[in-house]
């Protein structure tokens, strides 16, 4: 089992920053690829971003792409992603998961935090 915990949402003018936290516990953090995924009210979840296990590869949604940043720090079981340049429409919740294979689609993660709120404001 990996538990993992978001943190760091919260309300942010649009053009603005935030930086969501993910930790985790359990199995070997590190054994795993993480991914961010959102969900604004109404829709579906969407895939955000993807890290590998060694943080030396990733990936991301072409709506986010040169805006957001994910990374990891293996030694602190802590991914993060960096959010820039924040628009209304990335106001969602912001969910975390962890995953052996390398993949956009929900369905490729095996574990998943409760989500943390994100709200952009004009």
């Amino acid at each position: 089992q990996v538990q993992l915990v978001e943190s760091g949402g919260g309300l942010v003018p649009a053009g603005g920053s935030l930086r969501l936290s993910c930790a985790a516990s359990g199995r070997t953090f590190s054994g795993y690829n993480m991914g961010w995924f959102r969900q604004a009210p109404g829709k579906e979840r969407e895939f955000v971003a993807i890290i590998n296990w060694s943080g030396g590869n990733t990936h991301y949604a072409d709506s986010v792409k040169g805006r957001f940043t994910i990374s990891r720090d293996n030694a602190k079981n802590t991914v993060y992603l960096q959010m820039n340049s924040l628009k209304l429409e990335d106001t969602a919740d912001y969910y975390c998961a962890a995953g052996r294979g390398w993949t956009s689609l929900n369905v490729g993660y095996d574990y998943w935090g409760q989500g943390t709120q994100v709200t952009v404001s004009s």
